[in-house]
């Protein structure tokens, strides 16, 4: 996955190109993605305790408390992803995160000017609160050998439930869906997003 809170330097080829700091990969060129080099991405991971009917946090055959987290479905692949997305020029990469969690899994690219203001009003606080659990080189399929993914994830948590917890999700921008998900040993996501799921779990716990 890489080496958390440690960002990598990279070599470039005769031509000026810059190398993967990983390895090759068997693609030559920048393929799909934007820039030459590290593609900066920002990466939400919003979690809260499973709760019980009763209020009481559940916990796994081995009496530990389970986590959940905000899954999307990612549009392009099927498969089940953090939410997140490039980093826009001039932006910061934690409002990018902020920003990047608001349009996919609570739509906010379909709210009105006064819905958006309330809700950031109501979750400034929340999202003020953010940890920095990875920063690094991200092992996503369209790294090539001269340009790859690198991000740095965030994690919010939700101690008792009662703000982003509480909050009906809606699949948004190029997420096709979106919902709370366990956080378990066979969890299958896309990259190397169950990595840094395992660095928030050991964190929490």
């Amino acid at each position: 996955m890489g080496h958390p809170l440690n960002p990598i330097g990279y070599p470039l080829n005769p031509m000026g190109y810059p190398l993967n700091p990983i390895g090759r990969t068997g693609i030559k060129g920048r393929g799909v993605l934007g820039r030459w080099g590290p593609n900066h991405a920002a990466d939400p991971v919003v979690t809260r305790w499973k709760r019980l009917e009763n209020g009481e946090i559940a916990v796994d055959k081995n009496k530990k408390p389970i986590l959940q987290f905000v899954a999307i479905k990612r549009g392009d692949t099927g498969e089940w992803a953090l939410p997140g997305g490039m980093v826009d020029p001039g932006e910061k990469v934690s409002a990018a995160a902020i920003r990047e969690f608001q349009e996919e899994a609570l739509n906010s690219l379909v709210m009105s000017k006064d819905e958006r203001k309330m809700y950031e009003e109501k979750f400034d606080k929340f999202f003020s609160g953010g940890d920095v659990i990875y920063q690094g080189y991200i092992d996503d399929r369209r790294n090539t050998d001269n340009a790859w993914m690198e991000s740095v994830a965030y994690n919010f948590h939700d101690e008792n439930g009662s703000t982003v917890g509480a909050l009906k999700l809606h699949a948004g921008d190029d997420a096709v869906g979106v919902q709370w998900i366990d956080v378990t040993p066979a969890l299958k996501l896309y990259a190397s997003h169950k990595e840094i799921l395992d660095v928030v779990l050991k964190k929490r716990l």
